[in-house]
């Protein structure tokens, strides 16, 4: 039976970015507003992806909600721990009551005055205004190998993984070798009878510097002036790596690349197996990946690590051929392959004014103002947007700063008794072109690697080019001029 609500907002997706924009709408007032998920629980991220050995790659102080410290038990949280603070989130503000899940949205359109969002269930979810917060990271990809279909055995992405499969004294394949691999492969190394690790392209790793906090310790994040202290120095220690990124590629190799060359000498002794983790471009092109446990887990005896020379060739019913022409029986494969997070921004039909459509308008690359609004889109806020991501600091703190934005366009819309507000195509046009006229200067453009940084145009489309607090600053000062009310 299909059904219509009417809303001020409406959010598609309830992980940290669609949880802040709750928060600060309920800080202004608005509590008209519903969030979709498309899933039968909340959370995001860290309520979705429980593959072994999950944890956060930035320090958990920093890798929260300003507003929302927490006692937490390490200085990188694991999952678990993560699914517990986005649970408390939730509880505290009362978010559950506000959600509706399974509801996957099939299409959103501008009708008139408001968006109309369809999901695959019949109803419809009407808007005045829209923020989209599924994320970057919410689609998993699975390469078409060949044989894929023909393969029996058991099969799943990190981002789905099953736990009914007992993988003890299995042969296992884990196929990429980016951040989530990283985790899972020292988690079930121990475990399985034999582990085949395909490598496309290898990461720089870093030593990961987590400690476990005392009880004390625990105690003083509970107070506020003290969590915010050690947030800042986080914050401040981890900006500094921009300079690198972008302005120093001698400090970068000077400084983080040995550092990075020095943990492989220090943990891997077989120089063939040096050879293959070693990367072949400047360090930050790819994202950096921080382990004490992965390359002990790569060397032990039962694990044999395949580089781009000796992958997949195809799949068959029992396992995996070799470009060597080996055959591997497998009893799983882990796709450990990423996510749509360029060209697949936003995963649903977008219909905006007059018909026009968001895959039209990101034809040649994704793009938008402040990452966050598009001209011909009015009233729709896209979160974790073009342009957004950081390869230093908190997701959440890139987050937050377009808060600055968007409850300041939704604010100046009320109070102008407009009907909507959307960016000018010039406005648009010039922060767009001066994003990529900056990215020429940085490591993901010029580090010498293909990354998911990148759209299929070439442009680095997850990147800020640039300090984070200068994205605040630029998301802080709205600017009228830049858009249309009407």
């Amino acid at each position: 039976m299909s059904t219509t609500t009417t809303h001020t907002v409406v959010i598609i997706g309830s992980g940290f970015g669609g949880q802040v924009t709750a928060i600060n709408l309920l800080r202004r007032g608005i509590t008209d507003f519903v969030l979709l998920e498309r899933r039968d629980f909340m959370g995001g991220t860290w309520c979705q992806n429980s593959y072994p050995g999950a944890a956060v790659d930035v320090q958990s102080p920093l890798y929260s909600i300003a507003s929302e410290p927490y006692r937490w038990s390490q200085m990188f949280a694991e999952q678990d721990e993560l699914q517990d603070y986005t649970e408390h989130v939730i509880a505290k503000h009362g978010l559950r009551d506000r959600t509706v899940t399974g509801a996957n949205v099939s299409q959103v359109e501008w009708l008139d005055s408001a968006w109309e969002v369809r999901t695959d269930d019949g109803r419809t979810f009407r808007g005045q205004f829209l923020v989209n917060a599924s994320g970057p990271l919410s689609t998993p990809v699975v390469p078409p190998f060949e044989g894929l279909d023909d393969y029996q055995g058991a099969a799943f992405h990190t981002n789905n993984w099953d736990h009914s499969f007992d993988l003890r004294g299995k042969k296992v394949a884990i196929v990429g070798s980016g951040a989530s691999a990283a985790q899972a492969v020292p988690a079930i190394q121990p475990d399985v009878a034999e582990l085949h690790v395909f490598q496309r392209t290898p990461h720089w790793v870093m030593p990961r510097p987590d400690r476990t906090f005392t009880p004390l310790q625990r105690r003083l994040l509970g107070v506020r002036p003290l969590y915010r202290a050690l947030r800042t120095w986080i914050y401040w220690s981890l900006e500094t790596r921009v300079i690198g990124f972008k302005y120093s590629e001698r400090m970068l190799k000077k400084v983080a690349q040995q550092k990075a060359l020095r943990h492989i000498e220090s943990q891997v002794t077989d120089p063939e197996l040096r050879a293959k983790v070693t990367p072949d471009y400047t360090i930050g092109c790819k994202r950096i990946i921080l382990s004490n446990t992965l390359y002990p887990a790569l060397s032990a005896t039962n694990t044999t690590l395949h580089d781009r020379n000796d992958g997949i060739a195809h799949l068959d019913a029992t396992g995996i051929v070799t470009a060597s022409g080996e055959h591997l029986d497998v009893d799983l494969i882990v796709w450990s392959t990423g996510y749509d997070a360029t060209d697949g921004v936003i995963s649903y039909p977008v219909i905006g004014k007059d018909g026009v459509k968001l895959d039209a308008f990101w034809d040649e690359f994704p793009r938008a103002y402040l990452g966050t609004a598009m001209p011909g889109f009015p009233n729709l806020f896209v979160v974790t947007g073009p342009n957004t991501g950081i390869g230093h600091t908190s997701a959440i703190f890139v987050i937050e700063a377009q808060m600055e934005y968007i409850m300041r366009a939704i604010e100046r819309t009320r109070a102008a008794g407009a009907t909507s507000i959307e960016v000018t195509a010039d406005a648009e046009d010039a922060y767009t072109t001066m994003v990529h006229s900056e990215m020429e200067r940085t490591v993901w453009k010029n580090g010498g690697c293909q990354s998911w940084y990148q759209s299929k145009s070439g442009h680095v489309i997850a990147m800020f080019p640039g300090f984070s607090f200068s994205f605040r600053r630029l998301a802080r000062r709205f600017r009228p001029e830049h858009h249309v009310f009407s």
